[in-house]
């Protein structure tokens, strides 16, 4: 997972109820993005479905189960299988069974790749935007195996589709400019459609339906990591702020995910240039030694690199080791630097920033201490209240 913006993007949790909706009959929905600029599409789904305006609802096309749609928009607007769609105008439009309450069953077909829930067809400079509108619990069937193995301890994998339900929902509208919720990629969570289901997750994802993390009265940002390397960190010390629920917490192993990268001196002095740090030939590293767990002049109270200091010929330049891991591409800042005969080796632990459930970590407590989910997520997001939204 990268880095995310926190601000703005929780949101309370009655406003997502619908008035007038049973829980057990309502689930939020999401509008994902699958493509953002294509000259055609095809498309199709497993059952009866409709072409329908999206403003008035009406109909243009009627398709039966897994018959094809070829459509294409440009300057004389729209065109369904080679012809011109009438009364389609430049209007956005929308494939989905007529019966909504079906939608959890719809799987669509877009150009031979399938995804649950409805296809969402706008018009774009001349382009087609599409978007998938899916319901939460079938959307998290192509996340979580994404995310985490499947064949992993179920308990391990009960907390990350806690995680990643929270997370989808609490970060709805964070592509409202682009007009949709959120994407398929690391910048949001990976989502391959059905193609990724594995019903183990699925299981998990059944047994936890529903269930968020509430901190305050609000969603939770419940961000995820790979491995922590040994123990999680305080938000402040990657993002600056500080948050109640994203506290360091300790793992049931250290020195996890070891990794290493070496660089030539003259890379990363070059590097440094670039950033306006001209320090000329490199001598010498300042850092302290890594000790997992244990705080520092330069290191987090997790042991993470706070800064590091160049030291060269022309003089001395200091980086946190936040941008220093994006400048080298590093797993993580649990790491140790030396210079040994104009090659500086790095040497570190876990992948990721560090913040929230550690996905190896959670694994370890499932198998070797036998920990549920509830107490996997209560150990990495402190504080946080586990509810059942719908």
């Amino acid at each position: 997972m990268k880095r995310l913006l926190l601000t703005g993007l929780c949101l309370l949790a009655v406003s997502l109820y619908p008035a007038g909706l049973a829980q057990a009959a309502w689930q939020p929905e999401l509008l994902v993005s699958l493509k953002q600029s294509a000259g055609s599409v095809r498309l199709s789904a497993n059952m009866p479905v409709v072409l329908r305006r999206l403003d008035n609802k009406k109909v243009l096309w009627e398709g039966k189960a897994r018959e094809n749609a070829v459509l294409t928009f440009g300057a004389k607007g729209w065109e369904l299988n080679g012809r011109k769609l009438s009364k389609a105008d430049s209007a956005a439009l929308e494939l989905v069974t007529s019966d909504d309450k079906q939608l959890a069953k719809q799987v669509s077909t877009l150009d031979y790749k399938s995804y649950r829930g409805a296809l969402r067809l706008l018009p774009r400079k001349g382009k087609i935007q599409v978007l998938n509108r899916v319901p939460v619990e079938e959307y998290l069937r192509g996340v979580v195996p994404e995310e985490m193995p499947a064949e992993w301890n179920v308990e391990a994998v009960k907390a990350q589709a806690v995680a990643a339900r929270t997370y989808a929902l609490g970060h709805r509208k964070r592509h409202g400019q682009e007009g949709f919720d959120i994407c398929t990629t690391t910048h949001c969570q990976q989502y391959s459609g059905t193609a990724a289901e594995r019903s183990a997750a699925n299981k998990a994802i059944d047994a936890t339906y529903g269930e968020v993390l509430h901190g305050g009265g609000n969603l939770i940002d419940a961000v995820f990591h790979t491995d922590s390397g040994g123990m999680t960190e305080n938000s402040e010390d990657v993002w600056g702020s500080r948050i109640s629920y994203l506290r360091t917490a300790r793992e049931l192993r250290q020195g996890t995910y070891p990794w290493e990268k070496n660089v030539s001196a003259v890379e990363l002095t070059g590097l440094l240039a670039r950033r306006g740090k001209n320090i000329g030939e490199l001598q010498k590293i300042e850092l302290s030694p890594l000790k997992i767990g244990q705080a520092g002049r330069d290191r987090t109270v997790s042991g993470r690199v706070k800064n590091v200091t160049f030291i060269g010929k022309n003089g001395r330049a200091s980086m946190s080791g936040n941008d220093l891991r994006s400048l080298l591409g590093l797993k993580s800042t649990v790491f140790s630097m030396s210079l040994n005969r104009n090659v500086v080796f790095i040497n570190g632990y876990g992948w990721g920033h560090g913040l929230g459930l550690s996905q190896y970590g959670a694994k370890a407590y499932a198998d070797s201490k036998h920990w549920d989910y509830k107490k996997i997520l209560a150990h990495y997001y402190n504080g946080a209240e586990l509810k059942k939204l719908y």
